[in-house]
């Protein structure tokens, strides 16, 4: 029965867990340690901590550690995880097949793009969101993302190189 109620609570986180991991989190703590009692508010945070720690998305991290913390079985780790990742999985097939099927209709031609700069606007929004006077941006960052660009854009350097470079280069220069 347990099984069934994993699955159950984390379809439902999956579907209606928007805006990422970190904001689905107050969500899989109701479910988790208040509805089902299957973790102690200590367990949870642990939990998260280690979810933070891990590399992956942290929704699909804390499902695995629940699986498994709440059956006490690799079985529902496998199963909490999947039920997370289900709905995701499901509405993504079911876009792929509808831009299959309408990929050369003018109106959705239209519509993505109008798409892609306003996706690049958001993004820049969040940038711009995070930044204040504590963390704003200095000019030897600066030098580092348009280096980082060209190196990537022209000269078509590995990401994951640029990623490490980037970081040694950060050690070295702050």
């Amino acid at each position: 029965m347990i099984y069934l109620q994993l699955f159950w609570v984390y379809l439902k986180i999956g579907l209606f867990g928007f805006g990422g991991g970190y904001a689905m989190l107050s969500f899989v703590e109701y479910e988790v340690v208040r509805a089902h009692n299957w973790l102690t508010q200590a367990e949870f945070a642990d939990i998260v901590a280690i979810s933070q720690m891990t590399p992956g998305p942290i929704g699909l991290n804390t499902a695995t550690y629940v699986g498994y913390t709440a059956t006490g079985s690799v079985w529902g780790s496998v199963l909490a995880t999947l039920a997370v990742c289900l709905p995701s999985f499901i509405l993504m097939i079911l876009i792929c097949r509808f831009m299959d099927k309408y990929r050369d209709n003018r109106w959705v031609s239209a519509a993505l793009s109008g798409i892609k700069p306003v996706t690049v606007g958001l993004i820049g929004a969040a940038a711009l969101s995070l930044m204040n006077r504590e963390t704003f941006i200095d000019l030897t960052s600066v030098g580092l993302f348009i280096a980082a660009f060209i190196l990537t854009w022209r000269f078509k350097v590995h990401p994951i190189l640029m990623l490490l470079g980037a970081g040694v280069a950060g050690w070295l220069l702050y």
